[in-house]
């Protein structure tokens, strides 16, 4: 709603906005974000058509929202816990692809990461918020994950951008195909099995190449 005297758009303070944002993330994932409309959003949450634009001003609006509470907080919690960590940072890789999973990659906003995937050039405003809204965070988290493990011996030195995009590419796959592929019986069963695995087998794959070797001592004669 918009503020007579400041011209702002206004939210109300209650419970039907988080109704909204829940209808229009399961809409946005199975329907993707150009076939969903403004009124299926209210249907879906039960609510009269011109209800949303009390909340929010249009689609738009609440797709970013639907980013920033399902997406964006989950990171923000988990750059939080990683920030604490005193281990090696191999196991520090390990924990932020745990939390990443539990608190992300099984959940329905997963879904999200397909949908940009598949709409990017249709809209290119919301392409570039979910790139500096989450793409770009998590780059910096893993980078800088890499890099501490360079800085303190624990990593082989190499292009840190290039470990970033394989550490990470086998979290961007099991999204966008445990949203297409693994929704057909018979696809992708070894993946859709148990993804978890999938991503910790992929993450000691990796590690294997990042890691300084252990240098083993002759025996004596």
């Amino acid at each position: 709603m918009v503020d007579p005297h400041t011209g702002r758009w206004q939210r109300k303070k209650d419970a039907r906005p988080n109704e909204i944002l829940d209808a229009a993330l399961t809409l946005f994932v199975e329907k993707g974000y150009n076939a969903t409309k403004m009124e299926d959003i209210a249907r879906a949450a039960g609510v009269t058509k011109g209800t949303p634009y009390l909340y929010f001003e249009n689609k738009a609006d609440i797709f970013k929202e639907v980013v920033r509470e399902t997406i964006v907080a989950r990171f923000n919690e988990m750059q939080l816990l990683l920030a604490g960590f005193e281990g090696c940072s191999a196991e520090l890789l390990g924990l932020a692809l745990d939390r990443w999973w539990q608190d992300i990659g099984s959940t329905r906003s997963a879904g999200l990461c397909k949908l940009m995937m598949a709409e990017a050039t249709n809209f290119p405003e919301l392409t570039q918020f979910y790139y500096d809204e989450v793409i770009r965070p998590a780059r910096q988290l893993i980078g800088d994950i890499v890099r501490r493990g360079i800085a303190r011996g624990e990593f082989r030195d190499g292009n840190v951008e290039y470990a970033v995009d394989t550490l990470t590419a086998p979290m961007l796959m099991i999204m966008i195909l445990d949203h297409s592929f693994a929704l057909v019986p018979g696809c992708c069963e070894t993946i859709s099995r148990d993804p978890h695995a999938f991503l910790k087998t992929a993450l000691d794959l990796m590690l294997g190449g990042l890691q300084q070797p252990v240098s083993v001592k002759a025996p004596h004669d």
